[in-house]
């Protein structure tokens, strides 16, 4: 068969894409052809390799093994900008546009002039974006500052600047994410509308929904590996979920959970009623009893993270109350939530967790200073005794606690996190992401310990993507574009889940959600 002419060939074409960091495979014989004019999904569940080859596509990184050609012609060399600029683009969930420059100059960042010697005419490069802006039907003023946009204004300037380059390929980094659906239906809109003209889309989301809405091919990636290809009319919902764990609806037996435990029968420590906030999450309620480990599953979007947070006082709602162990917390002031009794692990250990110049004593110590000293003091001899009490409680693995927390494995610097949380006796403990980057073993131990919360009669709320964090909850709560929208007992299957937080599930009543027991 000849070779299709470059009008026929497939806008990128990838394969046997191999890729490690290390002893890490981040791909291993992956794969993926978009034809011209075509929206195509790239779906798969956390780690499975979508990212890396974004970064092949896009040529920020090289493959280790295969191929990988534009148009019928072998991908640009490395380090080639404007080459792979007239080839490929992406729009990414953090906007890559300069907010203090206007929009023309985002459109033209480095181009605003013909030539090294020449001054810049504002006028002709005003008049450029607006016949570039017209071309594609985008209506944003090119004087107005990139900071007074919308989101979905950000995103369609990047956009008609990825085209200005001549690309016909963009990548879509799960460009919805902060879109409400008003947004995302003129994003929708104006994507079919680039595609009638040719220009193709690699769409990566974690809202399957709008998979099936958008696009005209699916492929799924799990553990690094190409797992399937089909057109999206082909492939039901039950058979992508499937495809992306691994685990078949009808065959699967039931996951590890918490031992078969019945319901907690204490009573609510945590009531949580109609939380607000703009953005992030809308009329969220919940209630977590003596006892028990509830989870709040969620996609990077769905607003999970920012909930947990709030719980913390690290943000204000615009709406609802919290209560803990009867009685109403002011939300907002971190202060406020740790005299209630809520202890927060929070996301990312080493910006938010850990002071890391500073001791494992100190660090551990840093919310009961005021139990260390008479007078505001703090005594070394009390801040050592305090931390060799914790180190031998959560079994840290350290020389001991003058070691600097900075030398520690990532497992037992959590721990350490946990600990510092632990030091007020908290009645909730809020942990989000707790196993984030560490070892199998550290993180049974991480969980373990969240456990001993709930069985000395307080309780926990694992906020978390991963599967593994939520088997170790009574309940899991589901979150999608900022509301709770399934709850789950025990033993859940993965598939259920993920189909959950992919806003493939029904919405389920306010009162079923905010008590089950």
């Amino acid at each position: 068969m000849a070779d299709p002419s470059p009008s026929q060939a497939p806008v990128v074409q990838a394969d046997g894409i191999g890729k490690r960091f290390g002893a890490t495979v981040a791909l291993s014989d992956a794969r993926i052809t978009v034809a011209p004019g075509e929206s195509h999904a790239l779906v798969g569940r956390n780690g499975a390799g979508k990212s890396t080859l974004v970064s092949i596509l896009t040529g920020l990184q090289p493959p280790d093994t295969g191929t990988l050609r534009f148009n019928g012609e072998p991908a640009p060399a490395p380090g080639d900008t404007a080459a792979w600029r007239a080839r490929v683009a992406c729009v990414y969930q953090r906007s890559t546009v300069i907010p203090a420059l206007t929009v023309a100059e985002n459109l033209f960042l480095d181009r605003q002039s013909g030539g090294t010697l020449r001054p810049i005419s504002w006028k002709h490069l005003r008049a450029q974006a607006s016949q570039l802006l017209a071309e594609y039907g985008v209506d944003v003023d090119p004087t107005a500052r990139a900071e007074q946009l919308t989101v979905e204004q950000r995103q369609f300037v990047e956009i008609a600047r990825a085209l200005s380059f001549g690309a016909r390929f963009i990548i879509l980094d799960e460009p919805t994410a902060k879109l409400d659906a008003r947004g995302i239906e003129r994003l929708f809109t104006k994507l079919r509308e680039l595609q009638r003209q040719g220009v193709a889309f690699l769409f990566i989301s974690h809202h399957l929904q709008e998979v099936y809405e958008l696009c005209d091919t699916v492929t799924v990636y799990r553990d690094a590996r190409h797992i399937v290809t089909a057109p999206v009319a082909e492939l039901d919902r039950q058979a992508l979920v499937e495809a992306m764990t691994g685990e078949r609806a009808a065959d699967a037996e039931p996951l590890w959970s918490v031992g078969g435990r019945t319901a907690p029968a204490g009573s609510a420590l945590l009531e949580v009623t109609d939380l607000a906030l703009p953005g992030s999450y809308q009329d969220c309620s919940l209630t977590a009893r003596a006892g028990e480990v509830l989870g709040l599953a969620g996609s990077a979007a769905s607003g999970n993270v920012q909930l947990g947070e709030t719980l913390a006082g690290l943000h204000r709602p615009h709406g609802g109350t919290v209560t803990v162990a009867g009685r109403p917390v002011r939300t907002g002031r971190v202060p406020a939530a740790l005299a209630a009794g809520i202890g927060l692990v929070p996301e990312d250990r080493h910006i938010q967790g850990l002071v890391p110049q500073r001791s494992v004593a100190e660090n551990a110590t840093l919310t009961v200073t005021d139990q260390l000293g008479p007078f505001g003091t703090v005594l070394p001899s009390r801040t050592r005794a305090f931390a060799e009490r914790m180190i031998t409680d959560l079994d840290i693995k350290t020389p001991g606690p003058a070691t600097p927390v900075a030398a520690l494995s990532g497992g037992n610097q959590q721990k350490v996190v946990i600990a510092r949380a632990l030091a007020t006796e908290p009645h909730v403990l809020v942990a989000i992401r707790p196993t984030n980057g560490v070892d199998v073993k550290s993180k049974e131990a991480l969980l373990g310990t969240i456990r001993q919360v709930a069985e000395a009669g307080r309780t926990a709320l694992i906020v978390s993507d991963e599967l593994d964090d939520l088997r170790a909850c009574d309940r899991v709560l589901a979150m999608f574009h900022g509301r709770i929208v399934a709850e789950f007992p025990a033993g859940w299957r993965d598939e259920q889940l993920v189909a959950a937080v992919e806003g493939m599930a029904d919405p389920i009543e306010s009162k079923d959600r905010h008590d089950t027991h």
